[in-house]
């Protein structure tokens, strides 16, 4: 029994040398180095120029009061069509007491002259008919009668105004009414029933109670390498893509390049605009970031090769072709210097150097030898 035993521990031990010795010798074989194999082909490239940046309403407008007060109703709520005068809120107009007082006053005083020329009109006008006033006293005291009734509509249309920001006389040309100034689609509307808001001074911008953007006139604002800049040109066409509208491309056409950098970050960029059509079945909304792409260059039916196929050495172009059999065990290559084109970052033209029957080493792949 014991002999068995050891019979079998040595078997084991051998089984167990062998194995490390195998997988040592699997770790340290040498590895074969297989690449792919291209061929050039015939095809188009395309040069664009790409611009970051958003999608906005060329003409937005802030709509503010004309006078100070508190908010008494709003009529409109962000994302509602607008057209211009139309009343998006109403304000209050709170009076300064200095002024309201003035203005009691001063209906005050007209009712009380009116009532005494009213008096004295009645005198004038019974002697006048017993003929013993002139035609002429007759008609000054009708005029002092007018004009002391046209003083009292003057002072209570005075006190409407000091009350409410407008007499009931003109009440549709009431600056209490805030208006649109255009037609459009309301944007944001920050304010809301008893705010206190202000009008535009000299030191104040005054309150915003609306803002307001034709949508259907839409400017893409973005910015381009100061590498590219030189390429472009106002007119040219633009393709326009909107991350949050899946397979939506909109035309567009580019009409301002920036004359003057501003820097980022280290990066020198330049400002391009491009007027955007926006079809009626698309609808953008203010702010979207977009991409913009702009064709700059285009070859058709040009030989091309994956761009990472290209080795840049010297101020030279290289690719590696091949020169062992397809297949063969090992592969072998030939450095060849190409002259090459076009790029659009993924082909590259090659205009001299490989013809289109010839294999190009591509990526590589790390195989163990058999």
């Amino acid at each position: 029994m014991k002999k068995f035993l050891k019979i079998f521990a040595g078997v084991l031990f051998a089984a167990l040398l062998l194995g490390t010795f195998w997988f040592l010798w699997q770790k340290t074989r040498p590895v074969k180095v297989v690449y792919t194999i291209v061929q050039p082909k015939l095809d188009t490239l395309k040069q664009f120029v790409v611009a970051t940046g958003k999608v906005e309403p060329r003409d937005e407008v802030m709509i503010k009061p004309q006078i100070s007060g508190i908010i008494s109703d709003v009529y409109k709520e962000a994302g509602q069509s607008v057209r211009k005068g139309e009343v998006i809120a109403t304000v209050k107009v709170v009076p300064e007491m200095g002024q309201l007082s003035s203005a009691e006053s001063r209906v005050s005083v007209a009712e009380i002259s009116l009532a005494q020329t009213r008096r004295e009109h009645d005198r004038t006008t019974a002697l006048h008919a017993k003929g013993v006033v002139s035609n002429e006293e007759a008609e000054q005291s009708r005029t002092a009668l007018a004009k002391a009734e046209e003083e009292l509509q003057n002072a209570r249309e005075n006190l409407e105004i000091v009350k409410n920001g407008i007499s009931s006389r003109f009440k549709e040309l009431s600056n209490t009414q805030i208006r649109s100034t255009i037609d459009g689609m309301i944007l944001d509307v920050p304010i809301k029933v008893g705010n206190s808001v202000i009008q535009a001074n000299t030191f104040n911008d005054g309150t915003t109670i609306a803002t307001v953007a034709d949508m259907s006139n839409m400017l893409f604002r973005g910015n381009v390498d100061e590498t590219d800049v030189g390429k472009l040109n106002e007119g040219m066409p633009v393709k326009l893509t909107i991350g949050a509208l899946q397979n939506v491309e909109l035309d567009a056409r580019l009409e301002y390049v920036s004359p003057k950098a501003t820097e980022d970050n280290g990066v020198v960029l330049f400002e391009v605009k491009a007027a955007v059509t926006v079809p009626a079945k698309v609808f953008v909304r203010a702010g979207y970031s977009a991409n913009a792409s702009v064709m700059i260059e285009s070859r058709e039916g040009v030989l091309t090769l994956p761009e990472s196929t290209v080795e840049f050495e010297n101020g030279k172009s290289y690719v590696h072709v091949l020169t062992s059999a397809e297949g063969a065990e090992e592969q072998t290559f030939d450095k060849r210097e190409v002259q090459i084109g076009l790029s659009d970052g993924i082909n590259i033209e090659i205009k001299e150097g490989v013809t289109a029957g010839d294999n190009i080493r591509s990526v590589k792949e790390d195989k163990k030898k058999k």
